[in-house]
């Protein structure tokens, strides 16, 4: 056995409150020139520069060598071609690299492949053109109906703070802006344009502000967009608590705030509350008509007027060249960037690698091995169709896409072996359907093994990106039941082949009580990108050791789920009030004792993982965590050794326990690492209303190390 000292510092949870001081940094040789630009310009040169000018640009001054900021879609890949208004153009030679969606990226747990994800957005950005990508997203996933949350990343504030710092600076190193989105609390789609969201200030602190500071602080972020909706009343763009006080305030935010598209609807408050660019305000009116922009003609005139400093749209345009001379638009040249390589491909099947999930292996059912499993038969509308990607705002035109039913006979030599059967039809309202059922069935009883492909699906067609689409933009999914009759075609495989493995797409949880019990195996993939078929199929034959951690809890049925238990969704139509506050995903299923399907950072490996003892030692308040990990069995993988904390008696009431720390450790077969992590006083604090700020109480604190939060390996109490 080989033992070898791996040694990491985890921070925790960074500390917030009116007395933070930091800061991001200004160059002032920079803030000289953008100074020198400005005193240059007229009034209507700033106008032009704080609103859209097309479909997704703003105007520069050409006379100042100042060029248009241009912005593209999405978090996971370099959209299409748009013209100056919303038709594509270059249709079919202006294909990208379609990488895995945020929650298979986060799946990972592992930050290094957040900042390669994120150098190929850059990249690919850089080459097209592009100033700005719009992602990552980071909301919260409060609801498993969020039709949004393939795009995000976590339930848990803390282990998005960690992907989000990776991806920003992977796209920023390129020489592009990263735009954080959606700040803050857009964790619906109904209703969103307005839905007005209340929340306790603990709530906001500990849960929904974290990884946007995270994103600002550590990442150095250079633009923020904000939610659609409302925050306590105000829009969340303009919202002068959020937007003022908090990030430009507390935070020391220096960059661009902007307004995602048609998310301002006033001229005074959205210019005093804190927006800076607003994008969109004229969609769905073609043509565009970008002087009714509420920051174009309106704003112009209220400054002439005297109704608003012209200060305060300087301020707005000292921002938006800021952002450009940190990404070398003005008087500088770019690398050139690189677009659809093989190498960005690499990137996208390793990130599917380590983001695909199992989730049950009865029996050791999996790995199939090649030599002896003769045949296979495959099921499921979701083998074989395009369904690597999130829908809406999030589709990228891919050069290629990898489908599992194409993995699957790329890894197998007898493809007479194989046989496909299509089980469900993708198509509005559609049930069960008795003969494709039939079929499947016949296909699973001849065969050695079967494997169904279901899940969630997203819309393709963007105009009606509601129909069949159940991860998208624009809706929440109705429940949690898997659509299409796919449960009866479940069952019923299972019944005719009890080695039946089942791989479910899809952005979080879904209602499988009906037919869980009885299946062998269970796979989790998100949306894993173009290569998303290869990295499946590699993992059920074995060439690829799983290591993918659920980044949510998955509630075995919707009632079980926080949000719709003790808090509220989707709301009363103005307002969603968060009544289950702090408890949000494992805080709530650990503290009040409901058992999910699966838990919080469960996953499963084809090897086995030994804890050892938990050795801590406390100098100064900061406390160091030693733990050793051994792989027992006989394949190389790798494990995410999750810390948790946990407050033993505490003057308010506080979850059972809270995510802290983590690292993935990539073990090969018998051999031991020590992982050594360091907690500060925010890992121990919780949010003081009544001081406004994260404070540490003294007395007793559980150390523990877990390999999901329901499966405790180590721990030991410390005094603080």
């Amino acid at each position: 056995m080989r033992k070898i000292i791996f040694t990491v510092i985890i921070a925790g949870v960074v500390i917030f409150g009116n007395s933070s001081k930091a800061q991001q940094a200004t160059d002032p040789a920079v803030e000289a020139k953008i100074s020198n630009l400005m005193k240059q310009m007229t009034l209507e040169e700033k106008i032009g520069m704080i609103h859209g000018n097309s479909s997704f640009t703003s105007a520069g001054v050409s006379r100042l060598g100042i060029p248009e900021l241009t912005t593209s879609d999405g978090p996971h890949g370099v959209r299409p071609e748009h013209g100056r208004d919303w038709s594509l153009d270059n249709k079919g030679n202006d294909s990208s690299t379609y990488l895995p969606v945020g929650i298979t990226l986060a799946s990972t747990w592992n930050p290094k492949l957040g900042y390669a994800f994120g150098a190929v957005l850059g990249s690919e950005a850089k080459f097209r053109g592009k100033d700005v990508i719009l992602g990552p997203g980071i909301n919260i996933l409060r609801t498993p109906l969020n039709g949004r949350n393939f795009e995000y990343m976590s339930e848990d504030p803390y282990l998005i703070s960690k992907l989000v710092v990776g991806y920003i600076k992977g796209v920023q190193d390129q020489g592009i802006s990263a735009c954080v989105k959606h700040f803050i609390a857009n964790n619906q789609e109904v209703k969103r344009d307005g839905i007005n969201v209340e929340m306790s200030e603990r709530a906001l602190r500990e849960i929904y502000l974290p990884g946007f500071k995270a994103a600002v602080l550590e990442g150095g972020v250079n633009t923020v967009m904000g939610a659609y909706n409302k925050f306590r009343g105000q829009y969340c763009t303009y919202n002068d608590y959020l937007v003022n006080k908090i990030l430009k305030g507390e935070w020391g935010f220096s960059g661009l705030m902007m307004s995602d598209w048609g998310a301002i609807h006033t001229t005074k408050d959205a210019l005093l509350g804190g927006a800076d660019l607003e994008m969109g305000s004229d969609i769905g009116t073609p043509p565009l008509k970008f002087s009714n922009f509420y920051f174009a003609s309106p704003a112009l005139k209220m400054v002439q007027s005297g109704e608003m400093a012209e200060s305060v749209i300087d301020d707005k345009v000292r921002r938006i060249l800021r952002v450009m001379f940190k990404t070398n638009m003005i008087n500088a040249s770019r690398t050139p960037g690189a677009y659809a390589t093989s190498d960005h491909s690499a990137v996208a099947k390793k990130v599917a690698e380590e983001g695909i999930i199992l989730l049950k292996n009865k029996g050791n059912v999996l790995p199939l091995q090649k030599n002896t499993i003769k045949t296979i038969a495959v099921i499921g509308a979701n083998a074989n169709r395009d369904n690597a990607m999130g829908g809406g705002s999030s589709q990228v035109r891919p050069k290629y896409e990898v489908t599992p039913l194409e993995g699957i006979r790329a890894c197998v030599v007898n493809q007479a072996g194989i046989t496909f059967s299509q089980g469900f039809a993708i198509a509005k309202d559609a049930k069960a359907d008795s003969k494709m059922i039939a079929e499947a069935v016949e296909n699973a009883k001849n065969s050695q093994v079967a494997i169904v492909f279901g899940g969630w699906v997203h819309g393709y067609d963007y105009s009606k990106w509601s129909d069949n689409a159940y991860d998208a933009e624009g809706a929440d999914k109705p429940d949690m039941t898997m659509p299409f009759g796919q449960d009866e075609l479940i069952s019923a495989v299972i019944d005719a082949n009890p080695n039946t493995i089942v791989v479910l797409f899809g952005g979080g949880a879904m209602d499988i009580t009906k037919w869980e019990g009885k299946a062998k195996a269970i796979l989790q993939v998100g949306y894993p990108g173009l290569e998303g078929g290869n990295a499946l199929a590699e993992i059920l034959f074995g060439d690829v050791n799983p290591s993918g951690k659920l980044t949510f809890s998955w509630p075995k049925t919707l009632s079980d789920a926080p949000a719709h238990k003790i808090g509220e969704y989707p709301g009363d139509g103005v307002t969603v009030r968060y009544k289950d506050d702090i408890f949000v995903g494992y805080r709530y299923f650990d503290t009040y004792k409901v058992k999910p399907q699966f838990a919080f950072g469960h996953g499963l490996s084809y090897t086995n993982f030994k804890y050892g003892k938990l050795n801590t030692s406390v100098k100064n308040g900061i406390v160091m965590v030693n733990v050793a990990v051994t792989n027992t069995g006989s394949k190389s993988g790798a494990e995410v050794v999750q810390l948790y904390v946990k407050d033993v008696k505490s003057t308010v009431v506080r979850p059972e326990k809270e995510l802290k720390g983590f690292e993935k450790v990539f073990l090969n077969a018998g051999e031991t690492k020590n992982i050594t992590f360091e907690l500060k006083a925010d890992a121990f604090s919780f949010f003081d209303e009544k001081q406004m700020k994260f404070v540490q109480e003294p007395g007793k604190f559980e150390i523990i190390a877990a390999s999901s939060s329901s499966d405790i390996r180590s721990k030991k109490t410390v005094k603080l």
